[in-house]
């Protein structure tokens, strides 16, 4: 079984596509942990804030197998392939690792946006402190305790998990 770690953001409708990633997440995947929900500016462009976490989980699925299922979710969920990098989303559901691979294709892995996003980091850090990461060859808790910018503030809010 691999552990992956997928991270969730949505600033479209928050609560409810949140709520629809995480009931799906659980029909797929084994063994899910879900971190904390917080809310963040949007990054890149101006728009409404985000609802970001991570879900960890076991998988006995392939790498292309979670990278097309994340993507259906994601359209299930009203978001469309032509959908611009830096724009609202009603869901982006990215796969963060997959146990300790590396590489560029079906998915970039480990997702670069790990080590620059708080929105990304800060929950990863509470499902996987102790994962470590093979790019940035430390673990998931060394980077979050070292990652300072200032400029990228968030904020836990209530949620209620499905």
């Amino acid at each position: 079984m691999a552990q992956i770690f997928i991270s969730l953001g949505s600033n479209i409708n928050k609560e409810h596509y949140m709520q629809s990633a995480l009931k799906a997440l659980k029909v797929h995947f084994k063994n899910i942990e879900h971190s904390s929900v917080f809310e963040s500016e949007a990054v890149g462009f101006v728009g409404n804030n985000f609802y970001n976490s991570v879900v960890g989980a076991k998988t006995d699925k392939p790498l292309a197998e979670v990278c097309a299922l994340l993507k259906k979710i994601e359209r299930d969920n009203g978001r469309t392939p032509n959908d611009k990098k830096f724009s609202p989303r009603t869901l982006d559901l990215d796969l963060l690792f997959y146990d300790d691979v590396i590489c560029d294709s079906p998915a970039q892995l480990p997702r670069d946006e790990i080590t620059k996003n708080a929105f990304v980091l800060q929950p990863l850090s509470e499902v996987a402190p102790g994962f470590y990461h093979p790019v940035a060859k430390q673990t998931i808790a060394q980077l979050w305790n070292a990652y300072n910018n200032p400029q990228q503030k968030l904020w836990k809010v209530e949620f209620s998990n499905p």
